[in-house]
């Protein structure tokens, strides 16, 4: 007999403003505990020396995450010159120093190369699996990691402030697999002077922002006036950019059911004809695109478009 899972069947997302020195899980499992959910699950890890924005999907929710993980990231992060780390943050061993600190008009020249599609090699001490273990386990056994390079995209890249001359704060607007963590010690690297990150709040992942997040005192307060999910979101706000296709009453009754959909209206067909493009994270040039498919409003399933067809991808139970 199956094993029945323990909690309610909470379904949304919370954004919370996570504080240094807990793990994503940790902040998870606290969340899921105060919701009393049966199902929960994060848009993003962030390191425990991070703040900020950490996504949390609930029950039918968790369905969306990898649309959450695959939208923009927004960073705020402190870099310290004059010292490299083997963490690359200011948790690892000092591994070099140095006199020389950057000028600004160094660190402004600097900027430009690396924004756009850059290639960028993760930090050792990073979560990515190496032949089965993570590479930051690998690394703290002594272990020497190297992790091969990888493509990823950096929007926008501005200098906000130069504090003192031993430090400099940055804000980044990213893709997908950006570690601020190797941005500090490349730009240590490219201009010529060790350096690691200090500092990390993200400001956004996606459509979530700060403006939407809580603290985990103001959820424990919520929770005790039995009042938490009021701040939960709903289960599609990380498909914004998706489009949405209605169904009939049969027509969702037959999507839940795990059923293909032919679309036999002019005004669905011509809208289908529209989308271009695929619009998920594991959408690949010439994929079929996706859609929300919906009823009344509220979100039966991702659909995969094929023709006047509607494939079920992931079906939405919040009926």
């Amino acid at each position: 007999m199956a094993r029945r899972r323990k909690g309610d069947p909470v379904h949304g997302w919370l954004v919370v403003d996570k504080p240094a020195g807990l793990t994503s899980t940790q902040v998870v499992s606290r969340a899921r505990r105060l919701l009393n959910a049966a199902k929960a699950g994060h848009g993003g890890t962030l390191d425990p020396i991070a703040t900020g924005v950490l996504p949390i999907a609930f029950g039918e929710a968790t369905k969306t995450v990898s649309y959450a993980m695959d939208g923009r990231k927004v960073y705020r992060f402190a870099v310290r010159w004059g010292e490299s780390r083997d963490t690359d943050d200011i948790e690892g061993k000092v591994t070099a120093t140095s006199d020389r600190r950057p000028t600004r008009d160094e660190i402004e020249a600097m900027l430009p190369r690396f924004t756009g599609t850059i290639v960028q090699t993760p930090p050792a001490f990073s979560a990515i699996k190496v032949a089965g273990e993570r590479a930051y386990d690998l690394a703290r056994d002594g272990e020497t990691v190297e992790l091969a390079p990888r493509q990823v995209r950096i929007d926008e890249l501005k200098l906000i402030e130069q504090p003192d001359r031993d430090s400099a704060i940055f804000e980044a607007t990213a893709g997908k697999g950006t570690y601020m963590r190797a941005l500090a010690r490349d730009f240590g690297a490219f201009l010529g002077v060790p350096a690691h990150l200090t500092a990390i709040r993200r400001m956004a992942v996606g459509p979530f922002t700060l403006d939407d997040a809580v603290t985990l005192e103001h959820l424990e307060a919520l929770a005790g006036e039995a009042n938490a999910e009021s701040v939960l979101l709903p289960v599609a706000t990380p498909l914004d950019d998706i489009p949405a296709v209605a169904l009939t009453e049969a027509e969702a009754h037959r999507m839940r059911c795990g059923q293909t959909v032919t679309l036999l209206r002019r005004s669905d067909w011509e809208r289908l004809q529209k989308v271009s493009r695929p619009a998920g994270p594991d959408d690949v040039e010439g994929a079929d695109p996706i859609v929300l498919a919906v009823l009344g409003g509220t979100p039966v399933a991702l659909a995969r478009v094929d023709g006047a067809e509607l494939h079920p991808v992931r079906v939405l139970n919040l009926a």
